[in-house]
């Protein structure tokens, strides 16, 4: 019993030290080492036309702020038109798309008269585009004015380049609730998947706020799938094709407060993981350098830390009287989720402090796990209620 026990519990140590501490930490050491050929330019006749693409479900209140980041882009206006698909909005989103279509035909708009999901809205907007790229946002994501000329560049150097994402920044993080801790999150990830685009050409899963991506290689979206971002990033490593990261092209994102807003976001993440893993766990064998190493190193293991967690808690108790390491992995654990439910209780008054880093990983945690068991059930629709936007 007690190699079973021993089994359990180096299996769960393994993967949450891989997932967390090893793979980034090597990704990114490693990418230092590696020179980076400069992007050349193009000439402006030679732009290649973009169509901007979102769907939008009650986002009156960051809408305004969004489509005039549009139309403040350094890049030739009449190379571009926005496709836009209201979700059965309830709100004056429907008002505000009518009134820009209407002073711009630029503005492609579709409003839908009952819910779709975003991917099903991306899927009937993308067939009625002739542009060459497809820029894919969110409606709470704004651009730098020169973020769509960098993509374009990278994407334009190399026929390899299936698509290239933006790095998304946080703006202004606020002490209260989660922001600091999503926003250290966030800034590790553009790190890592910064170094898998410089190391294999393959950063592990496009952010679905801000990518170009050529509209030929665009797939259809499966239904009910959640995370069609990474569905998009996996269909163009399958088919052999690179995914780039470009640092110099930057988005910005209003940052969560909230824990419960954030917690029902990255439930549906998890649905969306799990999705994925089932459809593209082929490819962890077929391509397995860089593509199956890397998307079990940065996602997979990732995904299943609730079962490593719940394994250890079990395992290291049982193994505590054998030998010291056992016993001191499992004080350390136990301090670890005593102080990280402090963080979670506290978080939201501000009192917190560094505990709410502890605590905002056994969130994110519970949230995969909530969203595993929801995936599990089998998902009936993929309607979303965005994060609440412009929180304070």
């Amino acid at each position: 019993m007690t190699l079973f026990w021993q089994i359990l519990f180096w299996i769960s140590l393994g993967g949450l030290s891989i997932a967390y501490v090893f793979y980034p930490a090597l990704v990114i050491v490693l990418s230092r080492f590696k020179s980076q050929r400069a992007t050349t330019e193009i000439l402006p006749e030679n732009w290649p036309e973009v169509d901007i693409v979102f769907a939008a479900f009650n986002e009156e209140a960051v809408l305004q702020d969004k489509i005039e980041t549009l139309l403040a882009l350094n890049y030739p206006p009449e190379k571009l038109n926005f496709r836009i698909g209201s979700d059965n909005s309830t709100d004056a989103t429907n008002t505000i798309l009518k009134q820009w279509a209407k002073k711009d035909d630029r503005f492609k708009i579709k409003l839908f008269k009952s819910r779709q999901g975003k991917s099903n809205i991306i899927n009937q907007l993308v067939p009625e585009s002739t542009a060459d790229f497809l820029f894919l946002t969110d409606a709470n994501i704004l651009f730098h004015p020169d973020s769509l000329r960098k993509l374009v560049l990278k994407l334009v150097s190399n026929r390899k380049t299936g698509a290239v994402g933006a790095e998304i920044f946080y703006t202004s993080p606020s002490k209260q609730g989660i922001s600091k801790q999503e926003n250290t999150y966030l800034q590790i990830e553009n790190k890592v998947k910064l170094g898998e685009s410089n190391l294999w050409k393959a950063a592990m899963g496009l952010e679905g706020g801000a990518y170009l991506i050529r509209r030929e290689l665009f797939p259809e979206i499966p239904p009910l799938f959640f995370m069609e971002d990474f569905f998009v990033s996996m269909h163009l490593f399958k088919h052999r094709y690179q995914v780039l990261w470009e640092p110099q092209a930057q988005v910005f994102e209003d940052v969560s407060v909230s824990p419960q807003e954030e917690y029902r976001r990255k439930v549906r993440i998890s649905i969306g993981n799990f999705q994925n893993l089932a459809y593209y766990k082929g490819l962890i064998l077929k391509r397995f350098w860089p593509i199956g190493l890397s998307f079990i190193g940065h996602k997979v293991l990732r995904w299943f830390s609730p079962f490593f967690l719940l394994l250890l808690l079990i395992s290291a108790p049982q193994l505590a009287l054998d030998h010291w390491f056992y016993s001191l992995t499992a004080g350390f654990y136990m301090l670890f989720i005593g102080l990280g439910l402090f963080g979670i209780l506290f978080s939201q008054k501000n009192k917190a402090g560094v505990l709410k880093y502890p605590g905002h990983f056994i969130y994110m945690n519970l949230a995969l796990l909530d969203g595993f068991l929801t995936y599990i059930k089998g998902i009936k629709t993929n309607a979303w209620q965005p994060t609440a936007r412009k929180q304070v």
